[in-house]
């Protein structure tokens, strides 16, 4: 009888040995992504001479990139003062009969706007860098005083989201398959297609190459797409990452949360 319970014993313990063993071997490697900007953005400044010419100028050239006549706001984008071209410089926010002009501001690659009165908030993107496979953008936010004169709010350096992302994202590879997580939970798991491409590098995934925004519903969201480096090639691939996204909120000291991650759509 000892020697039945002894048996019953030793065949329990091997079961959970092996039941531990098999949740240690089904367990996911997870590693932090890498990241392309090593340090903050510096801010952007109007070239002297487009300032002088600014200073003087008797016209603004513009075109507009967003209009509320609801709310009575505009904004444009300056292409010339005068006869001198702002070199990709200078957005105007008008309010009524105020006009606010922000010359730092960079107003190249399709800049957006929109505003949510309820909040108050005039939402702002620009190009803080861009290039083959490189859109990386700002988020100002702006508000208007009593004059309705505008003036920023807050500037969300993309370096920073950048660093919160890197924060929050995973991934794992087994074999030609990569999985993408927020936390513990799976964001998106896709296929390696560029086989010519050669192995993965030594660090494959990497964020913030990609990284820009969408505020067409009043209120911003970040989208981005983590690249993929491989050891035959110099650059990031994107051709078979997803495009991620996450609502942004920024409380009233300027302190940006990166709210839910989705996936939007697979490139």
């Amino acid at each position: 009888m000892k020697r039945k319970t002894f048996i019953s014993f030793a065949i329990a313990i091997l079961a959970i040995a092996m039941m531990v063993a098999g949740c240690r071997n089904a367990r996911v490697e997870k590693k932090q992504m890498a990241v392309t900007m090593e340090t903050p953005v510096p801010s952007d400044v109007m070239p002297d001479r487009v300032q002088q010419a600014m200073a003087k100028a008797m016209k603004y050239h513009s075109h507009d990139l967003f209009n509320d006549t609801a709310n009575e706001i505009n904004v444009s984008s300056i292409d010339e003062v005068d006869e001198t071209s702002t070199e990709g410089y200078g957005i105007n926010v008008t309010k009524g009969a105020m006009s606010t002009t922000f010359p730092n501001i960079r107003n190249t690659r399709q800049p957006q706007a929109s505003y949510n009165a309820k909040a108050g908030d005039l939402w702002l993107t620009s190009s803080a860098m861009e290039g083959s496979g490189v859109r990386v953008e700002w988020l100002y936010q702006i508000r208007f005083g009593d004059n309705d004169l505008a003036y920023m709010k807050t500037e969300v350096n993309p370096y920073g989201v950048q660093q919160e992302l890197q924060q929050r994202l995973s991934y794992s590879i087994k074999g030609e398959t990569i999985s993408l997580y927020d936390g513990d939970k799976l964001l998106a798991t896709v296929t390696n297609s560029l086989k010519e491409m050669g192995d993965f590098d030594e660090q494959p995934l990497w964020i913030g190459e990609q990284l820009y925004y969408d505020v067409s519903s009043g209120d911003p969201k970040v989208i981005f797409t983590p690249g993929v480096k491989y050891t035959s090639a110099p650059v990031l691939f994107y051709d078979d990452m997803p495009e991620l996204s996450a609502p942004v909120t920024i409380d009233d000291n300027g302190l940006f949360t990166i709210r839910e991650i989705t996936v939007i759509a697979m490139l």
